[in-house]
C-alpha cells in the first residue's frame, strides 16, 4: 500500500458528471486509506441526474455531493499544492491542474475519460452511455489504485 498516494483530486470541467463519479468510486474502493476529493474548472452545474442513478446501481452515493470548482476549493481552506496526485479527466482540467500546479511537486495524470452527457435520445440510451463512462473510470482505478 505504500506506493500509493495518500491523497487524490479528480478534476474535470464542471464536476457534475466524470470527477463525481471518480470521486465516489474512489471512495468506495479506497476512502479509508486515501483522501479523495474531485473539483471542476467551473462551478456552473450542479451534480447530473444520470451520474448519481447509475452510481447508486453500485452503491456509489453521489445524490450529497456539491460541485466546487478549484477555486472555491482553496477558498474553503482545501490546498491543491498539498495533494499527492491530481488526476485529470478532461483536456481542459488538464490544463487547469498543471497550471495550478506549476509551483508544487504534484503529479498530474490525464485519463481520458468518455464525456456522457448529450448522448442518446431515450433514457434508457442515456443510461448505458453513463454506465460506460462510470464502468471506464472504475477500470481506470482499478488499475491504477492496485493494492
Amino acid at each position: 500500500m505504500s506506493d500509493l498516494p495518500t491523497s487524490v483530486l479528480f478534476c474535470c470541467d464542471h464536476n457534475a458528471v466524470r470527477s463525481p463519479m471518480a470521486e465516489g468510486l474512489m471512495k468506495k474502493a479506497h476512502g479509508k486509506d486515501i483522501y479523495v476529493q474531485s473539483a471542476g474548472v467551473f462551478h456552473d452545474l450542479e451534480i447530473d441526474g444520470f451520474a448519481i442513478s447509475v452510481c447508486d446501481e453500485i452503491d456509489v452515493t453521489l445524490s450529497q455531493h456539491r460541485a466546487r470548482s478549484f477555486e472555491e476549493m482553496e477558498e474553503w481552506g482545501d490546498d491543491i499544492g498539498g495533494y499527492d496526485l491530481i488526476v485529470a479527466l478532461t483536456p481542459a482540467s488538464l490544463r487547469h491542474a498543471q497550471e495550478y500546479t506549476r509551483s508544487y511537486a504534484v503529479e498530474v495524470e490525464y485519463w481520458p475519460i468518455l464525456d456522457p452527457t448529450g448522448i442518446g435520445d431515450s433514457r434508457e440510451d442515456k443510461l448505458a452511455a453513463y454506465r460506460q463512462t462510470r464502468d471506464q473510470i472504475a477500470a481506470r482505478i482499478a488499475d491504477r489504485f492496485k493494492r
